[in-house]
């Protein structure tokens, strides 16, 4: 196996590691340091740890317990960084914060940018289209239509000459 086959292997176990532990909410301190740094649209400040972590994807499967995450395209990886494309489905059964649960099934795309230290995720971004999110689950006009132009316009965007 070549220098550039056994990298591509390397990366591919780590996103698939990195997927079945999202969807598992367990087993972050097997592709993770243990100082991880972690942020994404959800939060408000970012996690540090693997506890954080895990109590973060905790929190996720509260409200989608029958969440999965699958890898949505090749893992690409250069310099000590990677990006791991990847795929939610999930039904809110359960409290998103003060948001009870919707019985909508959602399907998001997303990524994580991450950077590595020794094969091991030391500090990861994840990017995720909360606006779509929210539609899915019925909380904002579809995207294109008239609330969407009113949610806008309330906002101080669009309509103005």
């Amino acid at each position: 196996m070549s220098e550039r086959e056994l990298e591509r292997a390397e990366i591919d176990a780590l996103a698939d590691q990195w997927a079945k532990t999202w969807s598992d909410a367990t087993g972050f301190e097997s592709c993770c340091t243990g100082d991880v740094s972690y942020e994404d649209p959800m939060l408000r400040v970012p996690l540090t740890g693997v506890q954080a972590l895990r109590d973060h994807a905790a929190q996720l499967h509260a409200a989608f317990p029958d969440a999965k995450v699958h890898r949505a395209a090749p893992a690409l990886e250069r310099g000590g960084h990677a990006c791991l494309p990847w795929k939610l489905t999930g039904t809110h059964r359960g409290d998103i914060g003060t948001l009870p649960a919707t019985d909508r099934a959602v399907t998001l795309h997303g990524l994580h940018y991450v950077e590595l230290d020794d094969g091991l995720v030391r500090r990861a971004r994840g990017f995720l289209d909360l606006y779509d999110g929210a539609t899915q689950l019925g909380l904002l006009p579809e995207r294109g239509g008239l609330g969407e132009a009113a949610l806008l316009l309330l906002r101080g965007f669009g309509l103005r000459r």
